[in-house]
């Protein structure tokens, strides 16, 4: 009997005790659980730490490569060099194959690289085809990037350093101030292709669309509600640029811009005219620049007569010739923006760089008709639909000067005696 209740007693302890083992046991389970979760969570932040501090390391001890490494490097060999024909050439570079690399070697002396340059370096004939590319064609860094196997960073670099090479060294060459004696034959030409004559070139403006800066939206908001950055340019008889003064912005009238640019100073010390003067008329005269009514009327600027319904014969002759005369500088325009479609809409360009890019795109543009590349025609189907109409603000009449009146009727006199030329 006593051994049976010992029994019983034993029994009863053992299921009591058995839940008891079995919570905690599983509160045991719960606080590994809780422990592991713990320790992989430091574990993943220390290793987090590790590669940061991993990469601050490699960037204070590591320079990073000048150019990136070339993903299509052969396509610029195997595929420009050797494959592409004439045709290609003009339509992606807007030039002939023997002037892009004339263009490489009068920009050597500031592009060549010494070779201990510590990282690697495009070829100059390439930096060259990537600039020029863009300036051509307008397309995205990030499109032409692949196919010279560089960055987007590194096409805006070649923009940068190329449109700086060409105005230091082929735009003294090629657009620059003509000499006494160059000045007499551009007065030649322009009277036997233009009819007009004593005059050296055609005087006009362009406006370059751009997006609006911050903080200075107003200041390059012109006088048509969209933003541009203005630029003046005179052209000879041929429609080459031989003088440009750019970054202007496109809330400035064009007569501003002209008593704030080197033309007005150049014309102000007499050094756009022969010593002594020539004659025409049987008088000493300057020579003239033509002009339409956003420009003020002086004795070295023509424009035309203002069309109220009251001129005469002789001053509507006049406004026909100069007219016609004046669409040498509208031709060429046309051509520039058509060749170097970069001009018809800058949105990757800093307006720091942007006058500097402009003035290459003019030298370019002289390159071009110098080494008689060909035009084509269809170029000029991007810029035939007039997306952006012309701002032009008429000059004020106090910037007039009254002897330059002394001119316009001796021009209207010579076109009546000469009749049509």
């Amino acid at each position: 009997m006593q051994e049976s209740l010992v029994l019983l007693l034993y029994l009863g302890r053992k299921r009591r005790a058995g839940p008891q083992r079995e919570m905690a046991a599983r509160g045991d389970e719960a606080q590994r659980a809780a422990w592991l979760r713990q320790y992989y969570t430091q574990r993943q932040k220390r290793l987090m730490t590790l590669l940061i501090a991993r990469r601050r390391r490699s960037s204070c001890y590591f320079h990073p490569r000048a150019w990136p490494s070339f993903r299509n490097a052969d396509w610029w060999e195997r595929v420009v060099l050797k494959d592409f024909q004439p045709r290609d050439w003009l339509e992606k570079f807007r030039m002939s194959k023997e002037t892009f690399f004339y263009v490489c070697n009068q920009l050597r002396p500031k592009l060549s690289h010494p070779s201990t340059q510590p990282h690697p370096v495009l070829p100059l004939e390439q930096r060259v085809a990537v600039a020029v590319w863009h300036l051509a064609t307008n397309v995205e860094y990030q499109t032409i990037s692949p196919l010279f196997g560089v960055g987007p960073s590194t096409v805006q670099n070649c923009v940068k350093e190329v449109s700086y090479a060409i105005v230091l060294l082929l735009k003294p060459l090629y657009l620059r101030l003509p000499s006494e004696q160059e000045l007499e034959n551009m007065v030649r030409i322009f009277s036997a292709r233009w009819g007009f004559p004593h005059c050296i070139g055609a005087l006009d403006s362009l406006h370059v669309p751009i997006h609006a800066p911050a903080h200075l939206g107003a200041d390059y908001c012109n006088s048509q509600g969209w933003h541009s950055v203005l630029t003046q340019a005179t052209v000879d008889g041929l429609g080459q640029f031989w003088d440009i003064c750019a970054g202007f912005p496109g809330s400035m009238e064009n007569s501003t811009v002209l008593e704030n640019s080197s033309l007005w100073v150049l014309a102000r010390e007499g050094r756009l005219f022969p010593t002594p003067l020539k004659h025409f008329m049987g008088r000493a005269q300057k020579y003239v620049l033509l002009g339409d009514a956003s420009y003020p009327l002086r004795d070295w600027i023509l424009k035309p007569y203002p069309e109220d319904g009251t001129l005469t014969p002789q001053q509507l002759q006049f406004n026909y010739r100069l007219k016609r005369a004046h669409s040498v500088i509208e031709n060429a325009f046309l051509r520039l923006k058509a060749r170097w479609q970069f001009l018809l809409k800058c949105d990757d360009c800093s307006l720091d760089l942007l006058p500097t890019v402009i003035l290459a795109c003019c030298t370019l543009h002289n390159v071009c008709e110098a080494h008689d590349s060909p035009f084509n025609e269809e170029w000029l189907e991007v810029i035939e639909p007039a997306e952006f109409s012309k701002p032009c603000q008429p000059a004020p009449m106090s910037m007039d000067d009254s002897s330059a009146e002394e001119v316009r009727e001796l021009m209207c006199e010579y076109f009546e005696s000469y009749g049509e030329g």
